[in-house]
Order: structure tokens, then C-alpha cells, then sequence
């Protein structure tokens, strides 16, 4: 069966379950868009790597890079095979130099090792066909964010010099609040 290749379009808190996001992963070379409903820690993941911030310890994904590349094994490549009752499938496509093994994956943890291996994600056609949707913005909608805490948090970091703020980055690191960390970085990039 033909591979279509996807890549992340975004990811948004999930409107559908309470404590879920939903990544969004898009044909490279067309519309449709599969949104995947996920935990918050593998969200957290994705986020953490897309936006290169780099946590005091290591993750668990970050520990499996590490591991992985320190016994000489790599992802080639991520596949989305199956599609049952709302739940994605997935395989990762190892190599160590010898042989090729396929694992099973939650699809999550494929995508958040995806971006650490630098490997490209597939699928076909049938789950594109049954679970693919089209879109015509490029951005997943972020409706249901609770803006006013959002807004609270933005207006206070206002107030800080920009010490402050690197201060408050660190803080949110360790303290393992990335939402925080995101929006403390944001306001950081909009002052250089």
C-alpha cells in the first residue's frame, strides 16, 4: 500500500476530552489533516522537543533517544497502520546497522520520538480515508484555551524585567510547567 507522509500541522488542548490535546499531523503534499487525540505528558513531549526546550532532567522520550543512540539504534521511520474503534496504531521502524525490527507504538510516543530521531511519519490511504478530515487553515483552532488565565499570566510577566523573566523560565522548567515555560519564552522572544 502507498505511504503518505505527514508532518506536525500543531497541537491545541482538546475541546472533545478534558485533559487531552489534540495533535495534528497533515499530508505533506495535500489538505487533509489527522487529528489524534492525546495524553497530556506525551503532549507535553512534542511541545517540549518542537520547541527545543530542554527540561533540567531527561523525559522518558529523551531517555529512550538516548539510550537508543547509545547502543547504536536509530528510527528510521514512524507508521500510523491501523485506525480501530477511535484508537491509532502505530510502528516504529528500527535499525541498528544489522537488521531492521518493527516495534508497536502508541501512536504519541511514535510522534515524540519522530521529532527527537528526526524521521519521518507515514500512513496510507485507508486510515486517511476513515480518520482524515480537511482543513483550510494551516492552524489547528485553539477555541477552549482558557484565554483568561492565559491573559492573567501574560499581563503579569508584563511587570518583570527581562532577568526576571529568565529567572521565571528556570523556574517553570524545573518545575516541570511547560504551559508556563512557553509563554514565559514567548514574551522573553517578544523583547529581543
Amino acid at each position: 500500500m502507498k505511504k503518505i507522509e505527514l508532518h506536525i500541522v500543531g497541537l491545541s488542548y482538546s475541546q472533545a476530552q478534558s485533559n487531552s490535546y489534540a495533535l495534528v499531523l497533515g499530508e505533506t503534499n495535500g489538505k487533509r489533516r489527522l487529528p489524534i487525540v492525546i495524553g497530556h505528558y506525551e503532549a507535553q513531549a512534542i511541545a517540549l522537543e518542537l520547541e527545543k526546550m530542554k527540561p533540567s532532567r531527561p523525559l522518558t522520550h529523551d531517555l529512550f533517544y538516548n539510550f537508543a543512540k547509545t547502543f547504536g539504534i536509530n528510527i528510521i521511520e514512524v507508521q500510523i497502520t491501523k485506525f480501530h474503534e477511535g484508537i491509532f496504531y502505530s510502528t516504529l521502524l528500527c535499525d541498528n546497522g544489522i537488521i531492521l525490527h518493527e516495534i508497536d507504538s502508541r501512536t504519541s510516543d511514535a510522534v515524540a520520538l519522530s521529532i527527537r530521531f528526526h524521521c519521518p511519519i507515514f500512513t496510507n490511504e485507508e486510515i486517511m480515508s476513515q480518520a482524515g478530515i480537511v482543513f483550510e487553515d494551516e492552524e489547528p483552532s485553539t477555541e477552549g484555551l482558557d484565554e483568561s488565565t492565559e491573559d492573567d499570566l501574560s499581563s503579569s510577566l508584563k511587570d518583570l524585567g527581562l532577568s526576571e523573566l529568565e529567572a521565571e523560565l528556570q523556574q517553570a522548567i524545573d518545575d516541570e510547567d511547560y504551559e508556563r515555560a512557553s509563554m514565559i519564552r514567548d514574551e522573553i522572544r517578544k523583547r529581543k
